[in-house]
């Protein structure tokens, strides 16, 4: 029989239920409480920490899922300057979905409650909170249930078949959870969920998470006084929720977390999956195949280190890329934190100076990152290569014993985003300099899509690896993610995705297809922000939730695109055309159909000349679309590899 056959009707039941799974995500939407009894006014120390302490959570969602900090005068009287603040985000989610809900929550809770001094806002997967008084003890539960205005129950709209049977399951399921995310503070920082078959073809999930700093009777009061709200409003419904400031509680009859060991695929679909996986096993076998893989598989089992001082041996020259760490050590006075100018990918960079005076950035990987090794390979043997102008040049690097080291030249502007993003530098980024940042980049793209050999896509540009020199000249960087493509070879795919959500293309982002055009979107979002001043990851429009790229198409289409434009330039009347040719080529960089794209080449092109025509942008692809894996259906309906559905995402996030 051809395995072909065998195959081919088992994979079609896999992808069925795998679309199924994605079909059931459940938009964002935000949930808020402040009440007003206390007020404060903008231009007040309140508001100036406020801010300071909002952005403090954004940044620590970064690295933690859970963060508080306070900030101001002491006292704990209702005229008290002192905030405490903290978030907490759901434990099964990744950093980087972290930090992009906190930093959505930070927007939220002050456009909802904008001037109390008490607030709590809840997103699909984060609360964040702050008020004058210490946050613990808990406020006053029952005033919470009591008070109709406070939106912290939802449900599903459909009730159950076996409403009675439903409601035991659900109880005991609840108690449990209760029981476990109150005693053991070691299971996933008070994060529990639990699965319970109710027939052939439904189960429950449930999740119940308190936040980590508060005592284990204050997390079972608080998970109690949930389950009390189910019972009395929601248990008879086919899923629901409860969110109260110290936890949360919810239900549904469709996996909505991240489970352990399996990411949230059912059991079901995890015996189909071995089941493919033992069929592929015996076809390879059997096709002769798989001892062809085994023998690659014991080359690649040889010393790393060993390989890795090989294939650096082919760029030493006499006069050697290679220095010691006692030198790196000297020049950055022993990686002293005043000399930490960055945080990297993956590892942290220092100012330093080497003896004959000349400045150098170090770029010290960290011992941490299982994949440093590797990046610290590519980044030498591919950047050692380069040579242009708007591309940052390697100086050398240093290998010794666990030290990873890269020595590039100092670039002082520091990075793109450092100016962009600030409301207080982005003055200085005149048309005329941004303009100038633009065709830098664009010139360093087309060398290394076109000119360099070998060819080069980068597959992480973003502001934050675009370095500014001391005339404001753009320097690509940070090329540890880069691919190197032979001289015909236009594409390729891959199932370990890295790189940096809101600038993914979406053909990268969900089935790891990578090409020149994943730069080209990339640079579509950069040219974007450059424009606006605005991050497109953490884009917040009034009542909306409309990314950057969205909204841009939606002006333009509008016939409103300078609405878009960054306020400090507006004032520069003999740009206008410029910059609407700018949005133009931004918008039809970043179209969901990469075939629609521009290329570096005609990009240089147009941007050359006033003659050039250029077609309408259709909508672009929309980012909240493919941000986390599972909200697939609404961008593409082709078929999706399993090697994407894995989480392999890296998260690498912008500095």
């Amino acid at each position: 029989m051809n395995c072909s056959i065998c195959i081919m009707p088992i994979l079609t039941i896999t992808l069925s239920l795998v679309l199924f799974l994605i079909s059931s995500t459940v938009s964002a939407y935000d949930d808020y409480y402040c009440p007003n009894t206390t007020t404060f006014n903008t231009n007040t120390s309140y508001h100036s920490n406020l801010s300071w302490l909002l952005s403090t959570l954004s940044d620590a969602s970064n690295e933690y899922k859970f963060y508080n900090c306070s900030t101001g005068g002491s006292g704990n009287n209702g005229n008290s300057e002192r905030i405490y603040s903290l978030f907490m985000c759901q434990g099964d989610i990744s950093s980087v979905a972290c930090q992009d809900c906190v930093t959505i929550a930070a927007k939220t809770v002050i456009h909802r409650c904008p001037d109390t001094k008490m607030a709590v806002v809840w997103l699909d997967d984060c609360l964040l909170r702050y008020s004058n008084r210490s946050i613990f003890p808990e406020p006053d539960y029952q005033s919470i249930i009591n008070n109709p205005g406070i939106p912290y129950v939802r449900r599903n709209p459909f009730t159950t078949d076996e409403q009675s049977r439903f409601k035991q399951k659900l109880r005991e399921m609840m108690d449990d959870m209760v029981t476990q995310a109150a005693s053991d503070r070691s299971i996933g920082k008070r994060f529990v969920t639990r699965e319970t078959k109710l027939s052939s073809d439904i189960t429950i999930y449930a999740l119940a998470q308190c936040i980590p700093d508060i005592s284990s009777s204050d997390c079972h009061k608080c998970l109690g006084n949930a389950t009390n709200v189910f019972h009395k409003c929601c248990d008879e419904y086919r899923g629901a929720r409860v969110r109260f400031p110290s936890c949360v509680m919810r239900y549904e009859v469709y996996p909505f977390y991240n489970s352990q060991g399996h990411a949230g695929i059912p059991k079901q679909l995890v015996l189909i999956i071995c089941v493919v996986a033992v069929v592929a096993i015996l076809f390879l076998l059997s096709s002769g195949v798989f001892p062809l893989l085994m023998r690659k598989r014991r080359k690649k089992r040889s010393n790393p280190l060993k390989e890795m001082n090989d294939d650096l041996g082919g760029i030493l020259t006499t006069e050697s890329l290679q220095y010691d760490f006692s030198t790196i050590e000297a020049a950055t006075n022993c990686f002293s934190m005043e000399n930490k100018i960055g945080v990297g990918g993956f590892g942290d960079v220092y100012k330093g100076e080497l003896a004959g005076g000349q400045e150098i950035a170090v770029k010290r990987l960290s011992r941490r990152s299982s994949q440093g090794a590797d990046e610290f390979k590519n980044e030498v043997l591919l950047v050692a290569k380069l040579q242009h102008k708007n591309l940052v040049r390697l100086l050398g690097f240093c290998l010794e014993g666990e030290e990873k080291i890269l020595i590039y030249e100092l670039v002082p502007n520091k990075s793109l985003d450092y100016f962009l993003f600030d409301t207080k530098k982005q003055a200085t980024l005149s048309w005329s300099v941004r303009d100038k940042i633009i065709r830098g980049i664009v010139r360093g793209l087309v060398y290394l899509h076109e000119d360099s050999r070998p060819r080069i896509i980068h597959r992480d540009l973003k502001a934050s690896n675009i370095l500014l020199d001391k005339d404001m000249n753009p320097k690509i960087s940070d090329f540890g993610m880069a691919r190197i493509f032979g001289v015909d070879q236009t594409e390729g795919s891959t199932d370990k995705i890295v790189g940096t959500y809101g600038y993914m293309s979406p053909e990268y982002a969900m089935h790891g297809q990578f090409s020149v055009k994943s730069d080209v979107f990339s640079f579509g979002v950069l040219l974007l922000e450059i424009i606006s001043g605005k991050r497109n990851r953490s884009f917040y429009q009034e009542d909306k939730f409309d990314d950057l790229l969205t909204h841009a198409w939606k002006l333009w289409k509008d016939g409103k695109a300078m609405e878009l434009v960054d306020p400090t330039l507006i004032g520069d009347s003999n740009s206008r055309s410029e910059i609407m040719r700018c949005i133009h080529i931004g918008l039809l960089c970043v179209q969901n159909d990469l075939d629609e794209r521009l290329t570096t080449v005609l990009i240089a092109h147009i941007l050359c000349t006033d003659s050039a025509t250029l077609p309408e942008p259709n909508r672009p692809a929309y980012f909240k679309d493919y941000t986390r894996i599972g909200k697939l259906d609404q961008l593409t309906s082709k078929s999706i590899p399993s090697s994407v559905i894995e989480e392999s995402i890296t998260e690498v996030y912008p500095r």
